[in-house]
């Protein structure tokens, strides 16, 4: 029997997504905090040792698909569990690696498919489940966790600063096995209907708020296969892949070395990395308003602000003006918060039933195969060049891209796509 709790329980699965997304994305983005001591202790170049990110962020995104998959149709409190025990003991085992093939299978191979596991490609699809009304608010603040995942670096330095790089790999592995085990095992519900609830909002089909609300109950619930015959959907995953895996990993692998090249502290580098990852909690927090003027117009904001935090990062040249470190971490997270929990609304909006897990976790292949390139390309444009300048502009370039498949994709025209969808369905 269906019941109402006096505290709806998707509330919670928000704050699980919080502390999740934090944790589990906490080990990729520390990437950037260990990237100088890695270097300075093996003396390794730049683009061979940031293909330990490119190879994580590929791995992660070929994964997606799978724990998608798996979560539809298995037991997905199973899934996020083998998620956080492969997570936790591969971060730990980085512990005793010596030689850049051991980065490359335990940090490059391991940890993201249980990133995969446990993170987004399970966490995103359960607040579209748990929601039909306030979706891109639901959405919006559990990727603060995101947010908090850069800030989480500042943990990281922390560790290094007193023990050396290796134990913060034991410190990050330990947390995510002793917070994360039991909220999954004790806490999580992929949807509403596995503690006899429904949806946020799904008893009110004819009050969907604003532009983009999505109402799961008016039509059949979409299958992987339609909606990979629909453009809609692979200019999502476009959007995603420019976005995140070129423009965003690029300049988040390099961002911490990049800032001592030209004279500042490693604390005051990794301050900032810091500060992108609050900023974006702000950006995180004002992304629900995409509820109200509608994704594209959202998207294209933080577009306009990730390209202009960039044009003030690649005038840095030295520690004469610190603000510019500050402008672009601030422009850049918060525009990073309004992006993220959009790109997943808009394909809520658009695409929704049960098959939602496999359908959205498809953004995270985009995002993995981008990222494949990102972190990469930028190491070898700087050993190639001796600068980050040409690899900065080409993430500005792919900001636009992003900006331009996102309003191609057209999350605003989702009653039109589903009502084409339901009619191809009936005359089938």
């Amino acid at each position: 029997m269906i019941r109402r709790p006096p505290f709806f329980y998707g509330w919670y699965l928000v704050g699980i997504t919080i502390a999740s997304m934090m944790l589990v994305y906490g080990v990729r983005n520390s990437f950037s905090v260990l990237f100088s001591p890695i270097l300075d202790e093996f003396g390794w170049y730049r683009g061979s040792t940031a293909i330990m990110l490119s190879l994580n962020i590929l791995i992660y995104g070929l994964s997606a698909p799978a724990a998608g998959i798996l979560v539809d149709r298995w037991k997905p409190r199973a899934v996020a569990t083998l998620g956080v025990l492969i997570l936790s003991l591969s971060t730990a085992l980085c512990y005793f690696a010596s030689e850049l093939w051991h980065f490359y299978l335990l940090f490059g191979v391991l940890v993201p498919i249980g990133t995969a596991f446990c993170g987004a490609p399970i966490l995103s699809p359960s607040l579209i489940n748990w929601f039909g009304k306030r979706r891109g608010l639901a959405i919006s603040l559990g990727q603060i966790g995101g947010g908090l995942s850069f800030a989480y670096g500042m943990l990281v330095n922390m560790v290094i600063s007193q023990w050396g790089w290796r134990p913060s790999f034991l410190v990050t592995a330990g947390i995510v096995l002793a917070v994360l085990l039991p909220l999954f095992l004790l806490l999580f519900y992929y949807r509403p209907e596995d503690r006899g609830l429904k949806a946020y909002g799904s008893d009110e089909p004819s009050a969907a708020e604003g532009a983009g609300e999505a109402v799961n109950s008016v039509t059949a619930d979409w299958t992987l296969g339609t909606a990979m015959r629909t453009y809609n959907l692979w200019f999502l995953v476009l959007s995603q892949f420019c976005y995140w895996g070129i423009g965003n990993y690029l300049v988040l692998a390099h961002q911490i070395r990049f800032a001592m090249d030209a004279g500042y502290s490693s604390i005051l580098a990794t301050s900032v990395f810091a500060l992108f990852g609050i900023s974006s909690i702000g950006g995180q927090i004002c992304a629900s308003i995409s509820d109200s003027i509608g994704r594209e117009k959202t998207v294209t904001v933080a577009v306009v602000l990730a390209i202009g935090a960039l044009l003030a990062l690649i005038s840095v040249k030295d520690t004469s003006q610190p603000w510019l470190l500050y402008v672009y971490a601030t422009c850049s997270g918060f525009a990073t918060g309004l992006f993220s929990p959009n790109i997943f609304a808009g394909i809520g909006d658009i695409y929704h039933g049960k098959n939602i897990g496999a359908i959205s976790s498809l953004l995270l292949t985009g995002t993995g195969i981008g990222g494949a390139i990102g972190p990469w390309l930028g190491g070898y444009i700087y050993d190639v060049t001796g600068s980050y300048s040409i690899a900065f502009i080409i993430s500005m370039a792919a900001f636009a891209v992003a900006g331009i498949s996102f309003w191609i994709a057209g999350p605003r025209n989702a009653d039109r796509l589903r009502a084409k969808m339901q009619g191809s369905t009936i005359s089938g």
